[in-house]
Parts: structure tokens; sequence; C-alpha cells
């Protein structure tokens, strides 16, 4: 019945039968020819043009979620870079304090240079580790001790000149006395037997005591007929073993008459500053070294 309401239906018959027809020349021509007819053609390029609006967007998206993972990856290695030259700037820092510091210890072993080749002494670089303001005093602390061969009464000096003595030592660090706490009255006080450079065996004086308020040292026992003046450079002259001759000590400022008047004293200025210290020289001497 079906059938026949569809035969009865003349629009839809006709249809049907160009569609079977349709698809059987479709059919033969695939199998007897090489190329394709205008309705083969207008098919694949629809069917082309479909897939082309499907397939665009899809395919952005694969490389939208693609781009994605790969901004994860660059945050990553951006991350790492960054680290990378913060440590590259801080082994750079540390490079150039150490660049800075090694050509501080060549001028300061310049310095010495002189004086080790007039004397049988050595140098022990110390950096200084703390400092007593107290006035009275007068002392810092630095990072050599027992264990470096440092032992009491070794003379202490910096680029400048003459700074003190070891007063006490421990396994890793030492004490010195600074000579801002020479003092006549205390016999603790290790006075220094000095003289004038270039004068050596004509010039003689002790340098016993510092004045706070000054910031002078008082150099006694200098005989009339010294020819110690102003402007002289005085040094340690060795007399006594204590100090090794050749330490800086200081420049004359003024001479005078003693107090009793048999013999002059001279106000010496010293050379070390005694401030803003960093670094300073242990003196070891050939005796202390044996």
């Amino acid at each position: 019945m079906k059938l026949f309401k569809l035969l009865g239906n003349k629009k839809l018959f006709i249809l049907l039968v160009g569609l079977i027809l349709f698809i059987a020349l479709m059919g033969f021509t695939l199998t007897n020819r090489t190329s394709l007819s205008w309705p083969e053609k207008f098919v694949r390029d629809t069917v082309g043009f479909v897939q082309g609006v499907f397939y665009k967007p899809a395919s952005y998206m694969a490389g939208l979620f693609e781009d994605i993972g790969n901004l994860d990856n660059l945050y990553e290695e951006n991350q790492q870079l960054k680290l990378t030259a913060a440590q590259y700037l801080l082994q750079q820092a540390s490079y150039n304090k150490l660049v800075q510091l090694n050509k501080s210890y060549k001028e300061d072993l310049k310095f010495t240079q002189q004086q080790l080749a007039q004397n049988q002494f050595d140098l022990h670089i110390a950096n200084v580790t703390s400092v007593d303001t107290d006035a009275d005093t007068g002392t810092i602390v630095i990072d050599l001790g027992q264990n470096d061969g440092v032992r009491k009464d070794m003379p202490v000096i910096s680029i400048k000149g003459m700074v003190g003595i070891i007063s006490e030592t421990s396994p890793f660090h030492s004490t010195v006395k600074l000579l801002t706490t020479l003092d006549p009255l205390d016999s603790n006080s290790k006075a220094i037997a000095a003289t004038v450079v270039g004068k050596e065996n004509e010039s003689f004086g002790m340098i016993e005591s510092y004045d706070k308020a000054t910031g002078m040292l008082t150099m006694t026992q200098i005989k009339e007929n010294d020819p110690l003046k102003r402007g002289d450079e005085i040094v340690s002259s060795g007399s006594g073993g204590l100090f090794p001759s050749g330490m800086i000590i200081g420049k004359v400022v003024s001479r005078q008459v003693g107090d009793f008047g048999l013999t002059n004293t001279a106000t010496i200025q010293p050379a070390a500053d005694f401030k803003d210290w960093k670094e300073v020289f242990v003196v070891y001497t050939k005796e202390t070294q044996e």
C-alpha cells in the first residue's frame, strides 16, 4: 500500500528515480574515467569546504592548547634564567670583592718590602674582628692566635705605622694593646726605644706615653745634642729586643726641654690613626719564630 502511495506521488517518484540515476552515473564515471565531472567536482568542493570550516577551528584550538603548554615551559625557563642571572650577580660581586681585597693586600705587601729587606722578620696579615672603644682599655681583637704562632708581646703594625703589641692570645684570636694605652705609671706599659730615620747612630729616645686629649705620643730621654728636630720621622730603634728596628711610629711635631732640664722631650704625631681598622700585620721576628 505504501509503495502504491509513493508511486502515486509523481514528484517524489521522479526525485527518487533521478537520485538513483545520479548515483549510478557517478559509479560508472568513477570506474571508467580518470577525470571528474562537474557534479563530482561540485560535491568534492562542497565536502572540502565543510571539512575546512570544521578543521581550521579544530586545528587552531589544538595549536592554542599546545601554545599554552609551551607558555608554561617558557615560564619555567624564564624563572631559571632569573635565578642564573641572580647567581651570576652574586658571584660577580664576590669576584669584585676578592679583586679589591687582593689589590689591597698587594699594596700592603709592597709597603712592607723595605722593612722586610732591612730586618729579619715576617709579617702575617690579620683581620680585625672587634674594636674596644673604651679609651682606657684601647684594644682590638684579630683573627690570628696561638695556632698561627702568635705569642704575647709580638709587635703589631698597619700600613701606616706601629699599632701596638699582642697582650693576650687564644687558639684562634689575639688581643692587641694599642699605643694609645702607653703610660709611664703603668707597670705593664711597654715603652718603645726610638730613633730618627737617617740619624740612627746620633738620635735616641723612648716613646713612653700617649695624650688622649691631643692624640699625640711623647718621646722622652732625648739628649741636648741629639739632632732630632721638627718633621723628622721616628721609628723603633731595635734596642731592648722587643720591637724590631725600622717600625714606623710617627713624625716630630715639636721639641721641648724636659721637666728636670737635663734632657728634652718631643711631641710625636702617630703615623697610625687608630680608627677604621680592617687589617693589621703581626710581626714575627726571627727570635720569636725560633
